[in-house]
Formats: structure tokens, C-alpha cells, sequence
């Protein structure tokens, strides 16, 4: 009981943190991301050389993005879970934009929590020798 009542008053001040003090256009944002990084969101990522003003390259699908500094990564959904990696060298001539295709609806008053089972119990292959 008394651990079930302090994950409850830990569950309800991080909540409280994040939506106490954030303005409208912070949650939609952070909505926005989170349907972005879990393939719900159709993405375009155009890399730009910026010498030439010229496309280098262009991905388009249900992609998630993570910039690494001098690399970016992209991932991108293929299929019912089929994945594509992509990793991309950035430089000081290259350069990127991200585009959300369409428009999507997102609620500013609910805070969104994505829970994964497969991360807590471990895909694990045995190997025999």
C-alpha cells in the first residue's frame, strides 16, 4: 500500500512538472515529437549542400530522427515491424531540414507516457556452440 501511494505522488508531481509550468505550444510540441519518434507522423529530411544550394539527398516515410553532432540518424518504418536505418554525415557545408507532411490533431491537455513492455523483459537469443 504505501509504495502503491509514493509511485502515485511520484507519477503525479512529474506530470505536474512537466504540464504546470509549460504553455500550450510546449505540450503540442512535445505531442508532436512523441507521434513523431513512435512512426505515427509522416516525415520528409532533405540534406542540403550548402555550397552549391543543391539536394543531396531526400527520405521520406514515417521516420524517427536523433542528431548525433557530425551525424544524423534516421529510422524509418517500412513495415508491420520492418525497420530501415539510415546514418548520415554532416559537415560544415552539409546541412538538414525536417518536414512534417500532414497535419495531425494533438491534444494539449494530455500528457503522453509510452510504455513498452519489450524494453523491460529482453529479446534474448541463445546461442549454441
Amino acid at each position: 500500500m504505501k509504495s502503491s501511494v509514493i509511485g502515485m505522488l511520484a507519477a503525479f508531481a512529474i506530470i505536474g512538472s512537466v504540464t504546470g509550468c509549460s504553455t500550450d505550444a510546449d505540450m503540442a510540441a512535445h505531442n508532436l515529437a512523441k507521434d513523431a519518434e513512435t512512426f505515427k507522423i509522416t516525415r520528409r529530411v532533405v540534406f542540403i549542400n550548402g555550397i552549391t544550394d543543391t539536394y543531396m539527398l531526400s527520405i521520406e516515410g514515417l521516420c524517427s530522427i536523433e542528431d548525433q553532432g557530425n551525424q544524423l540518424e534516421v529510422t524509418c518504418k517500412t513495415g508491420d515491424s520492418k525497420y530501415k536505418k539510415h546514418l548520415l554525415g554532416l559537415s560544415d557545408n552539409v546541412t538538414y531540414v525536417v518536414e512534417q507532411l500532414e497535419e495531425t490533431s494533438i491534444d494539449l491537455y494530455h500528457y503522453k507516457v509510452i510504455f513498452k513492455p519489450q524494453t523491460i523483459i529482453p529479446d534474448v537469443d541463445l546461442s549454441h556452440e
